[in-house]
């Protein structure tokens, strides 16, 4: 049998593949934090450019360390549907835009503090409540129960639900207010609530159908910390 040309990102999961991914989410993490560093102007860029390679790249390994049998190179969330580059595409113009208008409009250092903080909490949330659910995480709504799939409410799950939907929906709102985006900030808003409940919705009743009685004494006792969505 002809051995297969090794190629990288060609969208196979090879190793040279995943190395590759990694190694430019940390030119760009490093590269961006040395902007952020030494720039005078636009530090909050750069620091919204590392914080989302680190996402990407933590979404990887935190996949990776429960689930190696089954992960893919769309655990990097490349992938992520059309909406999802389409509004960081629209969070960067908007911010470029604004910096040549109005200057000052980025210059407001309360609001990258701020947003900044809430980027590292939404974050954290996320990444920590991939460990504590490991195998039983899943980057897509889950309709039949698998036999090893059983209900989490320790670690920040016994604080809240869905704690990866509250980190991601607070680290995309924190990318916003890091580069003092008005405009963004609102559609990321409405957008991340519209989609959260939807989703939470179509999950619960399928969450209630897997663990029954348990589910529902859980839901009880917890909040998502989503605003307006509970």
């Amino acid at each position: 049998m002809e051995q297969q040309e090794k190629l990288i990102f060609d969208g196979r999961h090879t190793p040279q593949n995943i190395s590759s991914y990694s190694f430019c989410f940390g030119i760009i993490f490093g590269g961006c934090l040395a902007l952020a560093y030494y720039s005078e102007t636009i530090p909050q860029l750069g620091i919204f450019f590392s914080a989302l390679a680190l996402f990407h790249e933590l979404e990887y390994m935190m996949t990776a360390l429960f689930k190696p049998d089954t992960i893919n190179l769309d655990a990097f969330l490349l992938n992520n549907g059309n909406s999802y580059h389409i509004a960081h595409a629209a969070g960067i113009t908007e911010f470029l835009i604004e910096l040549y208008l109005f200057p000052a409009s980025k210059s407001i250092r309360f609001l990258r503090y701020i947003g900044f903080i809430v980027v590292v909490i939404g974050q954290l949330a996320r990444s920590i409540a991939m460990w504590h659910a490991k195998s039983n995480f899943s980057h897509k709504i889950a309709y039949h129960k698998r036999q090893d799939h059983v209900l989490i409410t320790t670690g920040i799950y016994a604080y809240m639900r869905h704690p990866s939907y509250f980190g991601f929906y607070w680290w995309a709102i924190g990318t916003q207010l890091l580069l003092s985006n008005p405009i963004c900030l609102l559609g990321f808003c409405y957008v991340l609530h519209r989609f959260f409940k939807d989703r939470i919705e179509e999950e619960e009743p399928l969450l209630i159908k897997f663990f029954g009685n348990d589910y529902i004494k859980y839901q009880k006792k917890t909040r998502t910390y989503i605003p307006l969505i509970n």
